[in-house]
This record gives structure tokens, C-alpha cells and sequence, in this order.
């Protein structure tokens, strides 16, 4: 094969460029698809599938079979020509235009998006608000509560129900004297006070035994279901069992029960902790994402749209992963999700946007300050894939792109740069609401 005419578009991200495929390599190539179409082929004096190629393209053409033919070298070709061109292609090539000429020889044209270059703006000593997390004695106990209610017991009670208690009920509803679609239940648990009804319904089953009936009148809310928004409506009500939930005695026992610890003071300790690390990690999460965001504003570049298409993929999968469906495309899993194609990419377009930019900000950064991967960070990072993997290092290295693998190290650390050079600005409830409207804003 030989190479030619390379031409590259910086504005759109994309190169052109020939590929000329000898003539034994493209009649090797016109068999091959001789031999896929024949069987469809069918010419009269021949048993479908037998004609001679001769044949066939004495009836049709001696170029009958070169658009297969093309298609069949194609990735080959394309393959040969990148390298050539030394262009770090995005996506799916397009054979733009081919020729073969009197000596059989087959000249390929395609065009391809590559991955975009970028001028750079700031992106060292960037300001952003960044919140420091406190935990209080509430947080603990709400942490604290919710162990205790998924270890309480459960007790029927021979009282009248009061807010808190799990009331089972039999209901059914009218409206204007009928009974209307999904308006009745039996045996259902009905937790007062949780919000899970009409507003107003729970509170009324307040002080009703067990074996008593009750007319609960409430009044859909305007945003409720149209048929029903803003209707007065009654449910009979016949109250089975009222349940007690007991909850165990915060004390040492139980600390021993549900964790590692010995003490509540210990097991208080250790919550705080937890909850700290986690809230504070998420708190500097965002704080990087604000960086990382307005190194972007500072920076130019030009994303191609082939870019944005492996990032919607990327998406998808990660989604599919988190379901535990991992291997499947992105078209089968928005099916099982119960949407289209199209409305997947608009919801989660922004974010691919987003995520392409970054992409082309941190190696943008890794070449402007000339990072590069050592052999201890690549040894820690094949080791780190082989962990979560349950791969072997060897295994790894044999498995996935060490220049790949070397490019995301450098990624890495043009990320952590731009977070050690940051300046911290104080957080509040406010500026997070400014950063919530700002992000809107932009995605519109």
C-alpha cells in the first residue's frame, strides 16, 4: 500500500487522505466479495449461486463487485494510512470517494475526525468556593436512627393509633359518589406520618383502633393526576392492626450488636468519622469539578462530534455497568431502559460535551508542562486494574494500551496540578445555588 495526499482541517478536527492498495491486494480483494455475493446472484444457464464471476460482470460491468471490494479493504487500508499520517483518529472513517484505474490498482479516499488540538488559558492558581464539612450531633443520630429502625421490632398493639405507628388498612375511594381507578387496597401498611399518602389522610386514622372504620375526606392536590386534581375525595377506611415500632435501647449491647465497637461513645466516634470522610470527599469532588470547568471556559478547542458519540457510549455503559449489565451497547440498554436512542443523547448530551472537554483540557495540560509516566506509575496502575480486574499484571499489560494507559497517568497529574495550585474561596448555601443557576444557564 502506499500513502498520499494527506490533508488536515484544525477547525474540524479532521484529516483526509489516500491510500493506494496494489493491484494484487485489490483483486484479492474483488474474490472475496465475489465469493460473499455470488449466492444471491442469479444468471440465466447457471444454478443460482454458480455463474462465473466472469460471467457476472460480463452482464453487469467489470466494477460490479469493487464497492464490496472497497469495503472489504477498507479498515485494512484506513489502518495503514493512519499510522502513516501519524493521526490519532476518532470514530467511524468515511470513504469520501475511490478509484481503481486500467492497471487494477485502487485509490481510497477517507476523511476522519481526529482528536482536537486546544489553545489553553488559565489553569494553574484558579479560584473556586470550596466547602469544609462539619458533623454535628444530629447527623450522628440521624446516622444512628436509621440503624435503629432497620433492627426494630415490630409489635401489634391493642391502642388506638397514634403518628409513628403502622396502621393496615383496607380502603376504598370516591369521588362524587364513585369509585374511582386506583383508589382502593387491602391489607396495606400504612406508616402515619410518613408523607406516603394525600396530604391529610394519614392524620386522620389518628386515635382508630384496630376493627373501627373511618371516612377520610381529603382533597387532591392541583398537580395531582388531571381526572382527579382538585377533587374532594372520601375513603371508607376499615382499620385491621396497629403496629408498634419498638426501637432497640441505644446502649453498649446494642453497639456490639450492629458494629465493631464496644461503647456508644466509640461507635458515635466512628460515625462521625465516616461521615465526614465521605461528605468531605464529595465536597472536594466538587470543588475539582469547578476547577476542572473553568479551566475549560479558559481554554479553546473545537470538539468534534465523533468525540461527543464515544462519550454518549462511555455513558451508557457506565449506566449499564451500575445495573450489573455490563457488555451491552448502548442501544440495547436505553431499550431495557424504556427509552429511545434520542432522548437518552439529549438528556445526557451536556454531560458528554462536558466530559470531552476535560478530556482535551488535562492532556492539553500534560503536554504543555511535559509530564510524563514513570515506571512506578505504570507498575501502581496495572497493579490497580489487576486488582479490580482479578487480572495478573502480565495479563494486563497484554490486554490494554500501555500508551493509553500512559496518557490517563499524565491526565492524572495534569488534574492534580491544577487542583494544588487552586485557591480555596469560602462556601456557602448561596454560591452553591449561583453554581446550580450558573451550570443551567450554560447547558442551555
Amino acid at each position: 500500500m502506499n500513502y498520499k495526499n494527506f490533508e488536515k482541517n484544525t477547525e474540524n478536527s479532521t484529516v483526509s487522505f489516500q491510500v493506494e492498495v496494489d493491484s494484487a491486494a485489490f483483486e484479492k480483494a474483488v474474490a472475496a466479495a465475489y465469493q460473499k455475493n455470488k449466492k444471491d446472484i442469479f444468471i440465466q444457464g447457471f444454478r443460482k449461486g454458480k455463474a462465473p464471476r466472469q460471467v457476472i460482470e460480463g452482464m453487469y460491468g467489470k466494477d460490479v463487485f469493487y464497492d464490496d471490494a472497497v469495503n472489504e479493504i477498507a479498515y485494512e487500508a484506513f489502518e495503514f494510512g493512519a499510522k502513516e499520517a501519524g493521526a490519532e483518529t476518532i470514530g467511524i472513517p468515511t470513504i469520501t470517494d475511490y478509484n481503481v484505474a486500467d492497471d487494477k490498482t485502487c485509490l481510497i479516499s477517507f476523511t476522519v475526525a481526529t482528536y482536537p488540538e486546544a489553545t489553553l488559558g488559565q489553569y494553574k492558581e484558579l479560584e473556586a468556593p470550596h466547602q469544609y464539612v462539619e458533623i454535628s450531633d444530629e447527623d450522628v443520630m440521624q446516622e444512628i436512627d436509621s440503624v435503629r429502625q432497620r433492627n426494630a421490632r415490630i409489635n401489634t398493639v391493642e391502642r388506638a393509633a397514634k403518628l409513628g405507628d403502622t396502621a393496615v388498612i383496607d380502603f376504598v375511594g370516591f369521588v362524587d359518589g364513585a369509585e374511582f381507578e386506583g383508589g382502593s387496597g387491602s391489607e396495606y401498611p400504612l406508616v402515619l406520618g410518613s408523607g406516603s399518602f394525600i396530604p391529610g389522610f394519614e392524620e386522620q386514622l389518628v386515635g382508630v383502633s384496630a376493627g373501627e372504620s373511618k371516612d377520610v375526606v381529603v382533597t387532591f392536590p392541583e398537580d395531582y393526576e388531571p381526572s382527579l386534581a382538585g377533587k374532594e375525595a372520601t375513603f371508607k377506611c376499615l382499620v385491621s392492626e396497629v403496629k408498634e415500632t419498638e426501637l432497640p435501647e441505644l446502649d453498649d449491647e446494642f453497639v456490639k450488636d450492629v458494629s465493631e465497637f464496644d461503647t456508644v461513645e466509640e461507635y458515635k466516634n466512628s460515625i462521625a468519622e465516616n461521615l465526614k470522610n465521605t461528605r468531605q470527599s464529595q465536597a472536594d469532588d466538587e470543588f475539582h469539578n469547578r476547577l476542572l470547568l473553568a479551566a475549560v471556559e479558559n481554554m479553546q478547542t473545537n470538539i468534534p462530534e465523533a468525540m461527543i458519540e464515544e462519550k454518549l457510549e462511555e455513558i451508557a455503559s457506565n449506566y449499564a455497568s451500575s445495573f450489573g449489565l455490563s457488555g451491552i451497547s448502548k442501544a440495547q440498554f436505553v431499550q431495557m431502559m424504556g427509552m429511545s436512542e434520542e432522548m437518552f443523547d439529549e438528556v445526557t448530551r451536556p454531560n458528554a460535551e462536558r466530559d470531552a472537554k476535560v478530556d482535551v483540557l488535562l492532556r492539553a495540560v500534560a503536554e504543555a508542562e511535559k509530564m510524563e509516566a514513570t515506571e512506578e506509575e505504570i507498575d501502581d496502575l496495572v497493579k490497580e486494574i489487576a486488582e479490580a480486574y482479578q487480572m495478573t499484571a502480565d495479563d494486563v499489560k497484554e490486554k490494554i494500551d500501555m500508551d493509553a494507559a500512559k496518557r490517563d497517568i499524565c491526565c492524572r497529574k495534569a488534574a492534580e496540578l491544577i487542583y494544588s495550585t487552586a485557591k480555596d474561596l469560602p462556601w456557602t448555601e448561596e454560591s452553591a445555588v449561583e453554581e446550580i443557576l450558573k451550570a443551567a444557564a450554560t447547558e442551555e
